[in-house]
């Protein structure tokens, strides 16, 4: 495989983040969105994230972005303030070739420096055997599922709960 450069995401990737997403969201259960935002909506969401101080990183291959990730809040509400959720998407003509490793290994660096104490991960669908095997040999456990709680592509889709600590975790205050 060619060389993997990951690097923050910039406002000049949005165009690409925005057709992996779209097709994550138009053939995949990874997403429970059923219409794809446009990329004025992943340019607003990018900004949100970066102004909030989240980090959001692009993989890119032969100049082209391959895939991203990004952590954001996992709930708005003070107490909080320590634990992010994860997000991986990577292009359909660019899975199985450790992309998703790499990003996700990066996030956890990235988040650690950060501060942040938990990492959630909240997997669409049970039967998104890649990513939580992915989840799990970052450091991740399993936390509880949702059963049923999305209805897409005519069948009901469970909710995969995984978590890890970041840093110190929460053997001390932060």
């Amino acid at each position: 495989m060619p060389a993997v450069t990951i690097r923050p995401a910039a406002v000049d990737d949005i165009a690409a983040i925005t057709g992996i997403y779209a097709h994550a969201v138009r053939h995949g259960t990874a997403s429970f969105e059923i219409d794809p935002p446009d990329q004025a909506e992943m340019t607003r969401r990018w900004r949100a994230l970066v102004n909030g101080g989240y980090p959001y990183l692009v993989a890119e291959v032969e100049g082209a972005v391959a895939g991203y990730t990004y952590a954001g809040a996992y709930h708005t509400r003070p107490a909080y303030r320590w634990t992010v959720e994860d997000s991986v998407y990577i292009a359909p003509d660019a899975h199985r070739r450790g992309l998703g490793r790499a990003l996700l290994a990066q996030l956890i660096a990235e988040a650690e420096v950060r501060g942040f104490r938990q990492m959630i991960a909240v997997i669409g669908d049970s039967r998104q055997v890649a990513s939580i095997e992915l989840h799990r040999a970052l450091g991740f456990a399993p936390v509880g599922n949702f059963v049923s709680v999305g209805f897409k592509h005519g069948r009901w889709l469970d909710t995969v709960l995984m978590q890890r600590p970041l840093g110190p975790g929460d053997t001390t205050p932060p």
